[in-house]
């Protein structure tokens, strides 16, 4: 079993316009709703991918009420999420037909209650003891201390689990020296982190701060990998117009996959850049395009760098 935990759980809303345009009425032309968070557009990503996968983190409220209904209908993922007072978030995604750009408005999530983490803390431990692998994802909803990641990564050292982190900022910044197993951030996440702006250069940092390996997710430029093995490089064989939300997530779930698979980086990091790839040709996160995801794979290109990090 893969174990995602998304602290912040959202009800992920998508609206389609034909154009957006600011101070302006627009008439919605498609609304999806559906479960969000990274680590749950993580988790029905394995679950395409055909791994067991439980998902934990909060819900509350009405939309909690929403979100535990929708992974009720999702094959292959255990809900496994805490219950709290507050209410889950929503975030809202506003394509626009047009030019095919995003507007992402998410809202800050509910205040977490130092009971509410303790009862996480002791599910996440039960939960640990069944699983291969955990992903730690998202941002942190209020209430939960900026070190959270940090202590979830410790734990799961503890109990022998690989450990996935993709975060940001001072949480992120915290947790890597935790040393968990791979870390996965954008560029802007990663030069958050360092202070360098070079990929490779911001990702052999990052490393050398407690990560054992990192993957830079560099957008439309694929995957950059410093790990104890070596460096590699993975670009996707053509650049793909659509929503690029929740790309980085099924990178996340490519990742994974080969961690639990034990393939070798190559194989994963193929894996990963041909799933965010064609995630982009979707129109919501947590789902991509099986058939150009087979297609890409096999064209995918990944270069060995000439010097282990």
């Amino acid at each position: 079993m893969i174990l995602t935990v998304t602290l912040n759980t959202a009800l992920d809303i998508t609206y389609r316009v034909r154009s957006l345009r600011p101070h302006s009425t627009h008439r919605v032309t498609d609304v999806t709703e559906r479960p969000g968070g990274k680590g749950v557009n993580v988790a029905r990503v394995l679950a395409a991918l055909g791994h067991e996968v439980t998902v934990t983190g909060f819900a509350g409220g009405g939309t909690g009420r929403s979100v535990r209904d929708g992974l009720s209908g999702a094959p292959g993922v255990r809900d496994a999420l805490v219950p709290v007072g507050g209410a889950t978030r929503r975030t809202i995604a506003v394509v626009d037909e047009r030019t095919g750009d995003t507007t992402q408005l998410n809202e800050p999530g509910p205040l977490i209650t130092p009971a509410e983490w303790s009862a996480f803390q002791e599910a996440y431990g039960e939960l640990l003891a069944a699983a291969d692998a955990v992903a730690l994802c998202g941002s942190l909803p209020p209430g939960v201390p900026v070190g959270a990641y940090a202590g979830l990564v410790r734990t799961a050292r503890a109990a022998g689990v690989p450990v996935l982190l993709d975060t940001s900022g001072e949480p992120l910044r915290r947790a890597v020296a935790a040393r968990p197993d791979i870390v996965k951030p954008n560029s802007d996440e990663l030069a958050e982190l360092t202070g360098a702006h070079e990929p490779l250069r911001a990702t052999q940092d990052a490393r050398r701060r407690g990560a054992r390996a990192v993957v830079a997710s560099l957008g439309r430029d694929g995957l950059l990998a410093v790990t104890a093995e070596g460096r590699w490089r993975a670009v996707p064989p053509a650049r793909l117009h659509g929503n690029p939300t929740g790309a980085g997530d099924s990178a996340v779930a490519g990742l994974l996959s080969g961690l639990v698979e034990h393939l070798p980086w190559p194989d994963r990091l193929a894996r990963a850049t041909a799933l965010s790839a064609a995630t982009v040709l979707t129109p919501v996160a947590g789902e991509f395009d099986r058939r150009a995801y087979e297609d890409l794979l096999a064209r995918v290109a990944v270069t060995a760098e000439a010097t282990a990090a």
